[in-house]
């Protein structure tokens, strides 16, 4: 199966008619949501940063509003993790903060030849099938928070959320913060 391109949906507004509700059938718009593909949200040491022994922290902000879907996600996130995991051992906390919640439907089409109306239905049944997840990120809200205790760090860390930024489909302001409140 062929991956349509970021672009095709980053810059788009919220997609209506993506409801999938378990109680009431008619308020179903979409039969199945498709599987989560970010597989964990808090990684790293989670204990030290809810105990606050983490005082450095790097924040990948959204720098545009986005939709960013969960392979994009998944991606930066294993990416970050492992040069991480690397780097530091167990001294750090990755937080990915966006939720994919926002299902993206897609209307396939018959690309070449000349044989295509057959195979269309034009706009007969246009609502288009569910194929991915996205999370919705305004601009100036955190994507990534990498906690981290030691200092001299701090140049190793902002120079991979750089290159992992280009993994995203928006433009990234990383930022370093000391003491941030991190919400349970």
């Amino acid at each position: 199966m062929a991956i349509r391109k970021a672009l095709s949906y980053t810059k788009r507004r919220v997609t209506h008619y993506t409801r999938k509700s378990m109680k009431i059938k008619n308020k179903n718009y979409i039969r199945a949501v498709p599987n989560q593909k970010v597989t964990k949200f808090n990684m790293g040491n989670v204990r030290k940063l809810l105990k606050g022994d983490f005082t450095s922290y790097i924040v990948i902000y959204s720098m545009m509003n986005v939709q960013i879907r969960d392979m994009a996600l998944e991606a930066t996130r294993q990416m970050l993790n492992n040069q991480l995991t690397k780097l530091l051992m167990d001294n750090y906390s990755l937080l990915c903060k966006p939720y994919p919640h926002q299902v993206i439907r897609e209307n396939k089409t018959f690309s070449g030849g000349s044989k295509g109306e057959r195979v269309q239905s034009g706009m007969a049944h246009s609502f288009g099938t569910t194929m991915y997840r996205s999370a919705v990120v305004k601009l100036g809200d955190p994507v990534f928070i990498i906690a981290y205790a030691d200092k001299k760090h701090t140049n190793a860390i902002r120079e991979l959320a750089k290159s992992a930024s280009a993994k995203l489909p928006c433009k990234c302001k990383i930022v370093y913060e000391e003491n941030r409140v991190i919400p349970q």
